[in-house]
């Protein structure tokens, strides 16, 4: 059986030096990765991005909220992928004033059978957590943001009054 020889190098921790260029800029690094990780995200609403809804999440959004306006869709259904970018724009266009939200009924069936959910894409408008409004099927833009405008400011805790 051949011998195995194995070579160490130990240098004691003593006389190991570290430039001091790479310590500032690790320790640069190091506090720029704190400052972004102490900074809160920015919520989805906020930036005018529809919020994914689920079981879990659903109501906790929409009383967190004082006007939500939920897109209940499937991937699979045509109107729906329709409707999608018209609320996408609406929520850009309303970035602050509403929440927008979509929750795929076929992932999230409690949600959908709550609320009677029978025919996609359904669009329901909640003010202080509660349904107000809606429309079912393909609508166009104006149609749809006739719906909102209505409750922009009614809701309670609303900057917007």
């Amino acid at each position: 059986m051949p011998a195995v020889v194995l070579y160490l190098c130990a240098t004691p921790a003593h006389t190991m030096t570290f430039d001091s260029e790479v310590q500032k800029i690790n320790q640069k690094k190091f506090e720029e990765m704190m400052r972004t990780q102490a900074k809160p995200a920015e919520a989805p609403a906020a930036r005018g991005t529809p919020v994914e809804l689920t079981d879990n999440n659903f109501r906790e959004v929409v009383a967190s909220h004082p006007l939500v306006v939920v897109d209940f869709w499937a991937p699979w259904c045509g109107p729906c992928r329709v409707v999608s970018p018209v609320l996408e724009e609406l929520a850009t266009e309303m970035a602050g004033k509403a929440t927008f939200g979509k929750l795929n009924v076929d992932d999230n069936p409690v949600t959908s059978q709550q609320f009677g959910i029978q025919g996609i894409p359904t669009i329901m408008v909640f003010k202080d957590g509660e349904p107000v409004d809606g429309l079912v099927g393909a609508a166009p833009k104006q149609m749809i943001e006739a719906r909102i405008r209505p409750h922009l400011g009614s809701a309670k805790g609303s900057p917007y009054q």
